[in-house]
């Protein structure tokens, strides 16, 4: 099984509609009251259950801020018929029950009509007199797909109660209940005002209104959102992140990016890069976690749209570097708001079968552009989690945690094999890669091509992430260690024009049978810190040549240490000499002179080498007492 067998990423298109009039009025006749017909699957079928409730606008009622399940009493009665007529009906059905029996009361079916008040459409139902309300509930879940918590069905102005049977609640055949939903509570009703008003903003976009800076607008009301969010209380930072959620925020701003009017790409783009740069420039670290989620969501609806568009793209960057300082669970618990390791795979398997592309294009011609900086860079921050998480499962192995708490936090096993096998596809690849290299870069040193590819940058940084990997499993750094000596020549000249100061390269100097003395000289010298030639100060010294280990002690004693890290002027008396073969020079002698045996501090005794004596020099001992 090869890894192009695994699905790599949804590539569903986003359909017509978002963009279209229709659906953005459904967006905009969010009103107070809990949306019940949005939970129909005329949205999107193929999302689960989480992406449906996040379309629903909810808002708090004002006389009743901390009511957590409460709703208006006003009901909407049939109002073709009198009041008496009801009545009169009631009675006759009530008689005629009366007078029949237990058999024929058991086999009776009722008629009656679920309304739903949002949007009035009505749904018609039969169940037998016995049936609980719950029951009633829980056929309108499968129906709708509306969570029972969040349906209320009232029948002649009261609620009906989930333990009672329609016959207790006294419903007769061709009954009008009305379905209305439960109103939230929250505790930031500013937040909700400001994040209410940026959607109905951009709905309004959406149906081709036009605004007048509705582009400054926008940011002004994210960034006025974003400032209301807590710096130090993460568990009230995480409620405003949930309302930016509910209020269907991200989705909002997608519709508007797919919107066909013009210049409302524009708007969305620079409104949700607005919220990328603020998430990663505003908010500390320890809300890194809550600004993941959010970021998550805009890749899962970007994606759908296009896995080469730009801003997906850069949700996608974003996304991974929130994961350098956001929490990843590795079980199925994603509390505290951390980011499951499930939803961290498709992203690895994206960015894998991209990479294994881009390398086959690397080895084409120069001109081809091959893997991109970006590409690697993503590929590296999202197989950081998983491979965290499989080195913390395999030295659970041995402990002694009981197992149900082990079973808890256990990577799933296709994750564990599709890394496997997507380290040996890569390790394969990059052995063609380096293959090819060979063969252009012995062109190049007869003197036939001298052109170099532009992808080889980037074959060290793969090279590594693939180093890391191999530890995970049995025999896997053996076999990633083979290629790498096989290929010694060609990792020598990668390391020699492609290694950067800012790398670690620890993992390649522990294995010296893969490099040659040019390569591991050049990684040495990287280690120092790098030379700055323009100084602001420099340290001047006046050497008298005679007096050359006297006078440069002098002066390096009294000298601070930081002076010193700045740079050094150096000049010898009576010559007009100066500039850096000045410096050298002087190095060169101080050296000569430190190692010189008769400065040293003691001297062997002439008659008997295993007896020392101090040097009579006298500047040696002021040197040393100094």
């Amino acid at each position: 099984m090869s890894i192009s067998d695994y699905p790599a990423v949804d590539y569903v298109h986003q359909r017509g509609g978002g963009g279209n009039g229709t659906a953005t009025t459904d967006h905009h006749r969010l009103s107070s009251k809990r949306k019940l017909d949005d939970y129909g699957p005329s949205l999107d079928d193929d999302e689960e259950y989480e992406d449906f409730s996040e379309l629903v606008s909810v808002r708090m009622r004002k006389d009743e801020p901390k009511a957590v399940n409460s709703s208006s009493d006003v009901i909407s009665h049939n109002i073709n018929g009198s009041l008496s007529d009801i009545d009169t009906r009631h009675s006759d059905a009530r008689s005629a029950c009366s007078s029949q029996s237990e058999s024929t009361r058991s086999s009776f079916r009722l008629q009656f009509f679920v309304r739903m008040m949002s949007e009035g459409n009505t749904m018609v139902m039969q169940a037998c007199p016995q049936d609980t309300v719950k029951s009633i509930h829980e056929r309108i879940q499968t129906m709708k797909g509306i969570p029972l918590f969040e349906q209320r069905l009232i029948y002649r102005g009261k609620q009906l109660q989930w333990e009672q049977s329609l016959a207790e609640c006294d419903i007769q055949n061709d009954a009008n209940l009305q379905l209305v939903g439960r109103m939230r509570s929250t505790e930031h009703p500013q937040a909700w005002q400001v994040i209410n008003d940026m959607v109905s903003l951009i709905c309004r976009l959406c149906r081709g209104e036009v605004e007048h800076d509705a582009l400054k607008t926008i940011k002004g009301l994210m960034t006025s959102y974003l400032n209301m969010t807590p710096r130090l209380d993460n568990d009230s930072a995480s409620g405003y992140f949930q309302i930016f959620m509910s209020s269907s925020a991200p989705k909002v701003l997608i519709m508007l990016y797919m919107s066909p009017y013009r210049g409302n790409k524009d708007c969305a783009d620079c409104s949700i890069r607005h919220f990328l740069s603020s998430c990663r420039t505003t908010l500390s670290k320890s809300l890194h976690n809550q600004c993941a989620r959010v970021v998550l969501k805009f890749c899962k609806l970007l994606r759908r749209v296009s896995c080469e568009d730009p801003l997906y793209l850069s949700c996608r960057s974003t996304f991974g570097s929130l994961l350098e300082t956001a929490g990843v669970s590795y079980g199925s618990d994603c509390s505290k708001g951390m980011i499951l390791i499930q939803e961290i795979s498709p992203f690895v398997r994206e960015l894998a079968n991209r990479l294994l592309k881009d390398l086959d294009y690397s080895m084409e011609s120069p001109s081809s552009v091959g893997p991109l900086l970006s590409d690697v860079r993503d590929f590296i921050a999202f197989i950081l989690p998983l491979r965290t998480g499989i080195k913390e499962q395999q030295a659970c192995k041995g402990s002694s945690l009981p197992d149900e708490k082990r079973h808890k936090h256990l990577i799933p096993a296709e994750e564990i094999e599709y890394l496997h096998l997507m380290f040996i596809e890569l390790l394969k690849k990059m052995d063609h890669c380096l293959q090819k290299m060979e063969e252009s870069w012995a062109a190049k040193e007869r003197g036939e091509d001298d052109m170099l590819y532009s992808a080889w940058s980037h074959y060290l940084s793969i090279l590594k992430e693939l180093y890391h990997i191999s530890k995970l499993y049995e025999g896997a750094e053996e076999e990633f260690w083979s290629v790498l000596r096989r290929q010694r020549s060609m990792i020598c000249v990668l390391i020699i024009r492609y290694a950067k100061r800012t790398d670690d390269h620890q993992w390649i100097l522990e294995h010296k049978s893969v490099t040659n003395f040019e390569s591991r000289r050049h990684l040495a010298m990287m280690m120092f810190p790098e030379v700055k030639e323009d100084y602001e100060e420099l340290h001047e010294m006046l050497i008298d040549r005679s007096q050359l280990l006297a006078e440069s002690f002098e002066y390096i004693a009294r000298a601070e240490p930081e002076s010193l890290h700045a740079g050094l002027f150096m000049e010898f008396k009576n010559e007009e000499a100066t500039g850096p073969g000045v410096l050298r020079e002087w190095f060169l002698l101080v050296c000569q002179a430190i190692f010189n045996p008769q400065n040293a501090l003691f001297v062997a005794c002439p008659n008997d080498r295993r007896r020392f004596f101090p040097n009579p020099g006298k500047f040696i001992w002021k040197f040393y007492f100094k």
